[in-house]
């Protein structure tokens, strides 16, 4: 039986591509990370990786020289970047996002639609995965950055009644879901360039959210405040000024007036998994997160 060749993995130092490698180590599979300074990868895979900038095709397209299977986690707007420093022989797997879907497109959106197009207009065996709102990674600045602005407002304001709809999916969820489309591009079933979203198993509203969250950090109960987004546009330039609170654009209220709710059947028959529940997933990331902030001094996880 032939050993399963190397994986090239643009992005190794970001916190979903940190969760990949760690999950690919984990197989025994040869993972050569591809970053920009290989000062931040782990002593582990230190020996194995290469220098390159997305911003640079010439060197990247050395780095890749050898590759056969290339998983980005990096922005999908470099795409069109890693199919010209690519053989038309190489599978290529990345990340790209349902931000892709918002009604009001901003650079990370449009990046991500330019880069799923080049991906399906070149023919290429690969896939591109198009996660919801992602939590649950080492230092991810969703549901926590959310329980942390929990803490400090007894009262919390919601667009639209927090009537609108999303669907968080766990960051193991997506590193199952790219490790998936690698078994697929392992065993040749991946024959052409392929689009899928991934996401948690059922919507909810956006309230739904917030007590899930409240409930989970045993943070109590909280009154929630009907708050229009025009207000709220109006509002969250002062509160940024504030103290610990977070600095909310614009265009980041709009899109809590839209509902994100996603049928995720095409991601349970093409990638073999059902997702993590919200309850379960909350649940052990603020266990991981409370037994981390016990840990005596000097010691770590």
């Amino acid at each position: 039986m032939n050993a399963l060749p190397p994986v090239h993995v643009i992005g190794a130092t970001g916190r979903s591509g940190q969760a990949l490698t760690a999950a690919l180590h984990a197989r025994g599979r040869t993972v050569i990370p591809v970053v920009r300074s290989i000062g931040k990868i782990s002593a582990a895979l230190r020996p194995y990786a290469r220098q390159a900038d997305l911003e640079h095709p010439e060197a990247l397209a050395m780095a890749l020289h050898d590759a056969q299977c290339v998983i980005s986690t990096a922005h999908a707007r470099y795409f069109p970047t890693l199919l010209t420093a690519t053989t038309d022989k190489v599978r290529l797997i990345g990340l790209g996002s349902t931000r892709k879907f918002t009604r009001w497109p901003d650079e990370h959106g449009n990046g991500v639609l330019a880069g799923e197009k080049a991906l399906l207009a070149s023919g290429r065996p690969g896939m591109i995965l198009h996660p919801t709102m992602i939590y649950g990674a080492q230092g991810e600045d969703n549901v926590q950055r959310l329980a942390a602005l929990l803490r400090r407002l007894p009262v919390v304001p919601l667009p639209n009644s927090g009537r609108s709809l999303v669907q968080p999916v766990y960051q193991d969820d997506v590193t199952r879901a790219l490790l998936a489309a690698l078994n697929l591009a392992d065993s040749g079933d991946l024959d052409g360039p392929e689009s899928l979203v991934v996401a948690g198993p059922e919507a909810m509203t956006y309230r739904e959210f917030i007590e899930s969250i409240l409930k989970a950090a045993g943070l109590g109960r909280r009154i929630f405040l009907p708050v229009s987004g025009g207000i709220l546009e109006f509002l969250a330039p002062v509160a940024a000024k504030c103290p610990g609170f977070p600095s909310i654009g614009r265009a980041e209220i709009r899109r809590l007036l839209e509902d994100k709710a996603f049928c995720i059947e095409p991601m349970q028959t093409r990638l073999g998994f059902n997702p993590l529940p919200l309850k379960d997933g909350l649940s052990h990331l603020f266990r991981t997160s409370n037994e981390t902030s016990t840990l005596p001094a000097g010691k770590c996880s």
